[in-house]
């Protein structure tokens, strides 16, 4: 049995491109309904004890996570990567008090901002049920692009690429 290559890469292809759309309309339907697609006044106490206030006219990728869930440990590293040139604040729920998250934060080498939403309440506001779910608003603080579950660097980096 002689392997045909092309035939090969062709279902490859297929089957990347159908993972991709199924992946895609799964975040789609379990994105949270929010009340407005204008980003609310946040201010908030970060984990680092300084205070936070989005900076107005620049995009911001609002990141609700875990440190219990999976999916969060794997897309960390793309967050860590996004916030180095775009401002990010992500909310970490429900992951223990801010003793534990620093320590969590320092073993994985995580520098993002952190708000630590110990009861949920973050969360609440903007309809989270299922994580990770980031949020991506542009610098007029619209809401342009929402997603639930991994995102690849390169994938928020092009939605914040679209928006500027």
């Amino acid at each position: 049995m002689k392997l045909n290559i092309k035939r090969i890469a062709k279902e490859i292809a297929i089957g990347a491109l159908m993972l991709f759309v199924v992946s895609n309309v799964l975040s789609y339907l379990r994105k949270p309904e929010l009340s407005s697609n204008q980003l609310p006044q946040i201010e908030a106490q970060l984990l680092d004890g300084t205070q936070f206030s989005v900076k107005k006219g620049k995009p911001l990728v609002l990141h609700f996570w875990a440190t219990w869930c999976p999916t969060c440990k794997l897309e960390a590293s793309n967050i860590e990567s996004v916030s180095k040139e775009y401002e990010v604040l992500t909310i970490a729920v429900n992951s223990g008090d801010d003793t534990q998250l620093k320590k969590y934060m320092n073993e994985k080498k995580l520098t993002f901002k952190v708000v630590n939403d110990k009861e949920g309440k973050w969360a609440q506001q903007f309809n989270i049920e299922a994580y990770p779910t980031t949020f991506i608003y542009d610098a007029k603080e619209e809401l342009k692009f929402s997603e639930v579950g991994y995102t690849t660097t390169a994938g928020l980096l092009g939605r914040l690429k679209l928006i500027e």
